[in-house]
């Protein structure tokens, strides 16, 4: 039997942090969180050295890492590589995601992930489905010739695939998809997330009342705010049906808007972080293919050639340096953006995003500085 209670630092459970506690460890199962003084006999201690104690990161939106990116590699092998690439930096549990692309290509997807979750392999927790049924005015990297209005056989599709997986988000945009099959998707199990859109701010509140219950990466890729048109970045802020993933990077989205979206944004959805990462996490990598196009990694930017953004080239530990440097965020409401946050969007977040006493525990340690983790237990898979 093992014992292990880690203090010496604070430790986050999810959605408050606790000053001088530990964290208690029984056998890869949490026992909770205690006093420091208040740690039974018979458990080792393992003392930290300050920095915070957290679930491990859970990421919606993680196309690619290790050198991989999951349209290439829609594979068991390839979902192996990702996931250990985002390990490596703390994100215990992730979405592989499928820019648009072919049908086959997406079915080829939806197949890969089936049997990663079948075979275990650590952290997936679905699959998310960036695409096709996108608008063209707000395509941003997505190829426009793969992009197409939704018709009946997408959508038995995506209700079959959601009935598969124990989460499948599919990322569309209200001009692409009527409120009817929005409606019919959430119903079946879909995670509908709002997203590279162009509509009304009319059309957005729509979506989400047929139940829409998540919006990708908000500002970017949509209609914005505006003094007499709030567009789907509007209707993001102002529903607490819906919660929001935001990439944190200081690129896509300036640290003023971002507070200000931070203090308007109504709950019970909440704004959540994403990486959007690309093949390049992980890896020195220059640069990579995305539909056969040539993206460069240049100063922090994952670009097109015409120097349109192609995802993000950031990871959850410096996401968070970017909320606490750049944007003043407090702790707990930051680490919660890592954690707890992205996990409630989930259809079956599988215990991941908190610590819970009698679940498996996947406890990373972040060191004072804010940009070292490393893994005290994590769950195989």
């Amino acid at each position: 039997m093992s014992r292990e209670a880690f203090l010496g630092a604070a430790v986050f459970d999810g959605a408050r942090l606790h000053a001088d506690h530990a964290l208690l460890i029984e056998d890869g199962l949490c026992r909770g969180i205690l006093p420091a003084a208040e740690v039974p006999s018979g458990w080792r201690r393992v003392p930290l050295e300050g920095g915070t104690v957290l679930p491990g990161f859970v990421d919606l939106q993680v196309n690619g890492g290790g050198g991989v990116l999951l349209n290439d590699a829609p594979s068991v092998e390839g979902i192996r590589t990702i996931a250990a690439a985002h390990a490596a930096r703390g994100t215990a549990a992730f979405l592989p995601t499928l820019v648009t692309d072919t049908p086959e290509r997406t079915q080829a997807a939806v197949e890969a992930v089936a049997r990663a979750v079948a075979e275990g392999v650590p952290g997936v927790l679905g699959l998310h489905l960036e695409g096709p049924h996108l608008a063209p005015a707000r395509k941003g990297a997505h190829e426009a010739a793969l992009i197409r209005p939704m018709e009946d056989a997408d959508e038995a599709f995506l209700t079959g695939a959601a009935a598969r997986l124990p989460n499948l988000m599919v990322t569309l945009a209200p001009e692409a998809v009527a409120p009817e099959r929005i409606a019919r998707l959430a119903a079946a199990g879909v995670i509908v997330s709002l997203g590279h859109s162009d509509c009304s701010f009319d059309a957005a509140m729509a979506a989400i009342a047929a139940g829409a219950r998540s919006v990708t990466h908000l500002f970017n890729a949509m209609s914005q705010l505006g003094s007499r048109e709030p567009g789907l970045a509007g209707a993001a802020l102002e529903s607490g049906r819906v919660s929001a993933g935001l990439i944190a990077d200081g690129v896509h989205v300036h640290p003023a808007t971002m507070r200000a979206a931070l203090a308007a944004k109504r709950g019970p959805g909440r704004i959540f972080l994403v990486t959007d990462a690309m093949a390049p996490a992980g890896t020195d990598l220059a640069e990579f293919r995305l539909n056969g196009r040539r993206v460069l990694r240049r100063g922090g930017r994952l670009m097109l050639e015409d120097g349109t953004l192609a995802g993000a080239d950031i990871d959850m530990p410096g996401a968070l340096a970017v909320l606490g440097r750049e944007v003043g965020l407090p702790p707990a409401e930051a680490l919660a953006m890592a954690t707890s946050r992205p996990a409630a969007v989930l259809r079956d977040p599988r215990g991941h995003g908190a610590f819970v006493a009698g679940r498996p525990a996947a406890a990373l340690h972040l060191a004072a500085d804010g940009t070292g983790v490393r893994w005290l237990h994590r769950p195989a898979a």
